[in-house]
C-alpha cells in the first residue's frame, strides 16, 4: 500500500479514535456521508477513514471499477478536513474480510488507538455470518446506524447470541447505535436512476454528479 495512504500517516497519532467507513461506495453518496458526520460528532472521532472494498466477499454483481469508486470516494471528501479515502482494500489482490481490514489497523496504528467501524444497522443483523465475528469485537466498536423509529429489538436479539450487554455505550457495549436523519438514498437506488436516464444531482456531491455525469460510468443520466 502507497505509504501516503491517510493510515500510515494516522499510524503515530497518540490516542486516535478513528472512525473507518467500509462499502462498496457504488457510487457514494450524501446518505454516506451524513453518517460518517454524525460519526465524527456524536462519538468524538478524530478522523473518518472511507474503504472501498475491491473484491468482496458477499455482493454477487458486479461493481463499477474499484478505481473509479476510489475516485469518487476521494472528490466527494475532499472539502473535509476530516475525512480521508485509503486505497488499503483495494490494493488487496484476494477478497477482503472486515476482520482483516481490522487486523491491519491493529497492527499499524499505535496500540493505544480505538477504531470504530461504521456500518448500517441492517448490515449488523448480518453479524454472526461475518468471518470471526468476535475478533471483530474485540478488535473494534461497532457504530450501527439506524433511521428514526428503527426497530433496535430486532438488533438486540441477534447480539445476545454473542453475549449479554453487548449494545450500547456500557463498559461491555460493542455495539453503539446511532441515529441518523432519515435518508432514503442508496446506491443501488442511484445506479437505477442512472439506467433510466434520470439525474443524481442532490443525491450525490456536485463533484460524484459531474464525475459521473462525464464518465457516463452508469449509463446516461438526464439533466
Amino acid at each position: 500500500m502507497d505509504r501516503d495512504d491517510p493510515i500510515y500517516r494516522l499510524r503515530d497519532r497518540p490516542s486516535l479514535r478513528l472512525g473507518v467507513m467500509g462499502g462498496a461506495f457504488d457510487p457514494i453518496h450524501v446518505a454516506h456521508l451524513v453518517t460518517a458526520e454524525e460519526a465524527l460528532q456524536q462519538f468524538q472521532l478524530d478522523e473518518v477513514v472511507f474503504m472501498p472494498v475491491g473484491t468482496p466477499p458477499h455482493k454477487m454483481r458486479e461493481l463499477a471499477p474499484a478505481e473509479f469508486r476510489y475516485m469518487l470516494a476521494s472528490v466527494a471528501t475532499a472539502g473535509h478536513p476530516h475525512f480521508w479515502v485509503s486505497r488499503y482494500e483495494i490494493d488487496r489482490e484476494e477478497v477482503g474480510f472486515t476482520v482483516d481490514t481490522l487486523e491491519f489497523l491493529s497492527r499499524t496504528l499505535r496500540p493505544d488507538a480505538r477504531v470504530f467501524f461504521v456500518t448500517g444497522a441492517d448490515a449488523v443483523l448480518d453479524i454472526l455470518t461475518w468471518k470471526d465475528t468476535n475478533r471483530v469485537l474485540e478488535l473494534c466498536t461497532l457504530i450501527a446506524a439506524t433511521r428514526p423509529g428503527y426497530d433496535l429489538a430486532r438488533l438486540a436479539g441477534v447480539l445476545e447470541h454473542l453475549g449479554p450487554g453487548l449494545v450500547g455505550p456500557g463498559p461491555d457495549g460493542k455495539v453503539w447505535i446511532m441515529e441518523v436523519p432519515a435518508l432514503a438514498i442508496s446506491s443501488s437506488m442511484i445506479r437505477e436512476r442512472l439506467a433510466s436516464g434520470k439525474a443524481a444531482r442532490y443525491l450525490v456531491p456536485d463533484s460524484v454528479a459531474q464525475l459521473i455525469e462525464k464518465t457516463r460510468a452508469y449509463g446516461h443520466p438526464g439533466g
